[in-house]
């Protein structure tokens, strides 16, 4: 009976010393300890291994190691079979591509880069970082070429409980200016609306010195020539509409003192308003300079001079043979 119990304790013991082999480990740091292979490892359950796997990474220890793991570090297991094995993970993701382009940005415009920038990294690929840290992008060295935009840099990735990343980076940093450009396809004649155009950023080298930078300089004005969705606008293709058509019988109003009188005339010029027409005096017949003061009206002041007699548009020579 004695034996019967000495044997009864000695097998509860070893039962309660024992550990279990955990298939998988989810990992949360960059390191492996005793206690992500073993559950209820004993005294040396935070004993440092080694390092594990990248973050999105994976590392199998097979049973072999696994005993000599046990052994080493007086663990209470011992490999069942050849086919046990234990997975350890470390689960990650890509980072934020917009993260790394703000970082590039932020260290291209402290080099005397404009404020407004888009930052063009074609062969860029994010690191995998832990899914569970906010990863930090810095730039630690930059090369960067103001005239062509062009940059090359040391990309360093930092977050808790990672070890540092550290990648090449290269790509392109383009100016951008704010411009109205055509909503749709606009044909010439147009006279602008609020709604046939919109303010988009475009790339500067795109634009030449003549483009109109606000919508007050292009809603209300009419098209010289045709534009392409997404154009910007240049301001030598616009100008006034027209209020007085070259050829239309126009009121023209003449001031004297205090004196106004009115009359009609034909225009020989078409004309926005403040610009200067040839008219001709339906009355007297007189060719006169005028201002086009609105739609079909211009004004005569006394100091204008006298214009030379060009025939209006609807004049048809045929009538003379």
């Amino acid at each position: 009976m004695r034996v019967l119990a000495l044997l009864f304790f000695l097998l509860t013991c070893g039962a309660a010393g024992a550990a279990s082999l955990r298939p998988v480990t989810t990992l949360h740091g960059p390191n492996v300890y005793l206690r992500d292979l073993f559950d209820d490892a004993g005294p040396n359950a935070g004993r440092l291994l080694g390092p594990g796997p990248e973050p999105g990474g994976r590392i199998v220890v097979e049973a072999a190691q696994l005993g000599a793991i046990a052994r080493q570090f007086d663990v209470g297991w011992r490999p069942a079979s050849p086919a046990d094995r234990t997975v350890l993970e470390w689960p990650g993701r890509p980072m934020n591509k917009d993260d790394a382009i703000e970082a590039v940005r932020q260290a291209i415009t402290a080099a005397g880069a404009a404020d407004d920038i888009d930052i063009e990294m074609p062969g860029f690929t994010p690191p995998i970082v832990p899914v569970e840290v906010k990863a930090v992008p810095v730039v630690s060295r930059l090369d960067y070429d103001r005239n062509t935009g062009r940059f090359n840099a040391d990309l360093t990735i930092t977050a808790e409980s990672m070890n540092p990343i550290d990648t090449m980076i290269s790509g392109q940093a383009v100016e951008m200016l704010e411009a109205p450009v055509a909503l749709t396809r606009l044909l010439p004649e147009t006279v602008l609306r609020a709604e046939d155009v919109r303010i988009a950023r475009v790339r500067t080298a795109l634009l030449r010195n003549d483009v109109a930078r606000s919508l007050d300089q292009v809603i209300g004005m009419q098209l010289r020539r045709p534009v392409a969705a997404g154009q910007p606008l240049s301001l030598t293709d616009l100008v006034r509409p027209p209020l007085v058509q070259r050829g239309a019988t126009v009121r023209i109003q003449l001031s004297v003192g205090g004196l106004s009188v009115t009359g009609q005339a034909v225009a020989l010029d078409a004309g926005a308003e403040g610009e200067k027409v040839r008219v001709q005096n339906l009355t007297s017949k007189a060719f006169l300079f005028a201002e086009v003061t609105g739609p079909g009206q211009v004004r005569v002041t006394p100091d204008a001079g006298s214009a030379l007699p060009t025939l209006p548009a609807r004049y048809d020579s045929r009538n003379d043979r």
